[in-house]
């Protein structure tokens, strides 16, 4: 059976409906990722892949399962169905985990709260936008370069792209940034440096963040890699919605 790379989105947006991830929104309105599906005019099934993750919906198919360039995604699937199909497909090449999705509600942010926590970031730490050079290093370093490696480029991410970093004597030590950005908003990514975790930088940028995101009136998601992350979610606004599978790629 064919596939297809998709050009026209509208054509599988049906296929998505009431999935309310913003990496998903990010593709269907033509900012990131690429799309595929079986047909190009009526669509029974469909593949969005942005970053590292692959999201499949509508009826099963196998052809789009396989549909992975050689690159190890995670595989985020609609339905028990697709999770069947996934799991006959790669068997025990692929571990079954689970996210966490918070509660997009945009008017659920205390500002003076956040404010306070960025405030409340002493010395010998300081946060700093992400501009042109420190996108540059960024992309040097292995723990932090999620934060800006879906733009491909400084000039991408300055234009469409938004984050901030702690910085310890003039070194990185965490960031949050758009890890993917939609018409409306972004997906946040937030990371830090082993050996500095557990200091509140990663809270701090995360206010940072999110009060930058609400000045300009884009809603910052939050999807929740583990439960760690869920926690620090709460810490800065965010209600707990739902657990969801992902599929990885051992």
């Amino acid at each position: 059976m064919a596939i297809y790379q998709v050009t026209d989105k509208k054509t599988i947006a049906p296929l998505y409906a009431g999935w309310e991830e913003t990496m998903i929104w990010s593709c269907l309105d033509d900012c990131m990722g690429v799309a595929y599906a079986d047909d190009l005019e009526k669509p029974a099934s469909a593949q969005i892949i942005i970053g590292p993750y692959s999201f499949l919906a509508g009826e099963v198919n196998y052809d789009l399962i396989k549909n992975n360039f050689d690159y190890s995604f995670d595989m985020i699937p609609q339905n028990p169905q697709w999770e069947k199909a996934i799991v006959e497909t790669y068997g025990e090449k692929v571990e079954k985990r689970m996210r966490y999705a918070t509660k997009k509600e945009k008017e659920a942010f205390d500002t003076a709260k956040l404010q306070e926590i960025v405030s409340s970031l002493a010395e010998p730490y300081t946060l700093k936008a992400i501009d042109q050079s420190l996108f540059s290093e960024i992309m040097t370093i292995d723990w932090a370069r999620d934060l800006c490696a879906n733009y491909g480029d400084s000039e991408r991410f300055l234009k469409d792209g938004l984050g901030f970093v702690a910085l310890k004597e003039g070194e990185i030590v965490a960031g949050a940034s758009s890890f993917t950005y939609y018409s409306e908003g972004i997906e946040i990514e937030i990371d830090t440096r082993v050996d500095e975790r557990r200091r509140g930088l990663a809270l701090a940028c995360g206010a940072k963040l999110i009060l930058e995101c609400l000045s300009r009136g884009l809603y910052p998601s939050w999807d929740a890699y583990n439960k760690e992350s869920l926690a620090l979610s709460a810490k800065l606004g965010y209600r707990f919605d739902k657990e969801y599978p992902t599929y990885e790629f051992q």
